[in-house]
């Protein structure tokens, strides 16, 4: 094994958009696992736009990184040493680990992933912390129902193409926004979405809506905000549901845009509104990756994977989130098993 490894700390504050001087590619010893940890090599790395919070001082949901602090996400990676962590070596795992090519972590900061039940990659995708946000903001919070209309925004990243599909199969009709004719095309005839809006090409998200959704709006899934979301909620049905997942198009910005006041809409259809963190259902976790790997192993549940190799190229496919780059979820292959 090296005797040292690469390692991903943040340069700088951005301010506005990261480019690649946020990022700081060190070389530096392999950690040794303290008692009751285990070394794990890194073999995917997630990137997630939630991210952008951590690399601001900013009050957020997410604690933020310190300056020359290792970047921190979802691994999956191969137990190298045990030192009393609960593992051996050769076991397969997934935990929140530094971005580099080895990490240490308690072993209950560790979980231990089966190959054989899907590829690896999915435990930081559809089996993993996408595919429960999926799961429990559209179950739990926008909860559609058959014959209802469900809309969801960044269909076709990680998190919306999940949502959507579960959506479909409670009965739902489903729209999703996408950025893309390509990324249409993924949700209408890989996914079955009902309907597909390019919202880089549409100059009218209502008219949209109006010929996607002609019965109006009963759950509304928001991974965006921003423009899509005023027109959305001008759409909304009577007791329609909410569900605040994400806003992107709002996180790079320097000042918070006003925009559009639409609380009125919420009055007018007596709407709920929810913001909400998948770790709020923590205790449940398990039972829903239960049930998506069943939908997964059956065919009920597609998805896709944008990959980019070597973790020299993490940043790239970081910053690639905020331009629509990826379909699917956005990993970084680092090692090969």
């Amino acid at each position: 094994m090296s005797q040292t490894h690469r390692v991903y700390r943040l340069a700088k504050r951005p301010e506005g958009t990261p480019d690649r001087d946020t990022f700081d590619l060190s070389e530096e010893p392999v950690p040794e696992p303290g008692p009751g940890e285990a070394l794990v090599r890194t073999l995917y790395l997630s990137v997630d736009p939630y991210m952008r919070g951590r690399m601001s001082a900013a009050e957020s949901y997410a604690e933020p990184w310190d300056v020359g602090e290792p970047l921190r996400g979802g691994v999956v990676g191969e137990v190298v040493e045990s030192n009393g962590a609960g593992f051996d070596a050769g076991d397969v795992v997934t935990g929140d680990l530094q971005w580099a090519e080895y990490a240490t972590a308690p072993g209950p900061a560790l979980t231990q992933v089966d190959p054989d039940r899907a590829p690896i990659s999915t435990a930081l995708g559809v089996l993993g912390m996408p595919g429960l946000t999926a799961y429990f903001g559209t179950r739990e919070v926008a909860q559609p129902s058959a014959g209802e209309t469900f809309v969801v925004t960044g269909a076709a990243g990680a998190v919306g193409s999940v949502a959507g599909q579960i959506a479909k199969l409670r009965g739902a009709r489903v729209v999703g926004f996408a950025g893309s004719d390509e990324k249409v095309a993924f949700l209408e005839d890989d996914l079955g979405f009902d309907a597909g809006i390019n919202y880089e090409t549409t100059d009218d998200y209502r008219a949209a809506l109006d010929e996607a959704a002609p019965n109006g709006v009963d759950a509304y899934f928001d991974n965006v905000g921003g423009e899509i979301t005023d027109a959305v909620f001008t759409r909304l049905n009577t007791d329609a549901r909410v569900a605040v997942c994400g806003q992107i198009s709002q996180y790079n910005a320097e000042e918070m845009p006003v925009g559009p006041r639409k609380l009125s809409q919420v009055i007018q259809s007596r709407a709920t509104v929810e913001g909400f963190l998948v770790s709020d259902f923590e205790p449940r976790f398990e039972q829903a990756a239960t049930q998506l790997g069943q939908w997964v192993a059956s065919g009920e549940l597609a998805y896709r994977e944008t990959v980019t190799e070597g973790l020299e190229n993490a940043p790239d496919a970081f910053l690639g989130l905020f331009e629509g780059e990826n379909i699917g979820k956005q990993l970084v292959q680092v090692a090969e098993r």
